[in-house]
């Protein structure tokens, strides 16, 4: 198998707008609402999303950064100790509704984690999660409010979301895994 490109930069584009548009429907607008990416490319999707609503809304939804990386269930047990990213929480999330927002959905575990770490920071009224890519193989009950593009895979498979302020290029490709990405 080879890499398949299956979004582009406007595919991506678009999968925001659409994504945008349901937060602010389901929410009737913006009151309340805060704006947290996964870092490090759901936090720049986070970006990206928050300029969208702005845009559409008139409005300046605060966005921040939480970084699950010390609450994830496999940090004692990795070769390699994690490195924090990014944790930034502008504004109370006490009694606001928080749109996470990650690249890829996988197993769930790394959602489950933000979700404890952004515990510890208040009691938010709801959380919402946003994906650019649900990629199925849940290990966790865990399930997207808003989803750019379903994706089915096989375990042989990875996802990669590839965004210009991150990797120069904006895309999301499928690609086969090689026997080190698997373990």
């Amino acid at each position: 198998m080879k890499i398949k490109i299956l979004m582009d930069e406007k595919a991506i584009a678009r999968a925001l707008a659409r994504i945008a548009h349901e937060i602010l429907e389901r929410n009737k607008g913006t009151d309340g609402l805060v704006i947290l990416g996964i870092p490090t490319r759901g936090y720049e999707l986070a970006r990206r999303l928050k300029a969208v609503i702005d845009a559409i809304e008139n409005s300046d939804v605060p966005l921040g950064a939480v970084d699950a990386t010390l609450y994830r269930d496999d940090v004692g047990i990795k070769k390699t100790q994690p490195t924090l990213k990014k944790m930034d929480i502008p504004v109370s999330i006490d009694d606001k509704k928080v749109i996470m927002v990650d690249d890829v959905l996988f197993t769930g575990r790394t959602i489950r984690a933000a979700m404890n770490a952004l515990m510890d920071f208040g009691r938010p009224l709801s959380i919402q999660l946003a994906v650019l890519v649900d990629r199925g193989h849940r290990e966790l009950p865990i399930k997207a409010d808003y989803v750019g593009k379903n994706i089915p895979t096989s375990l042989k498979e990875g996802v990669k979301v590839k965004l210009l302020e991150t990797d120069g290029s904006c895309e999301v490709v499928v690609e086969p895994l090689k026997e080190v990405d698997k373990k």
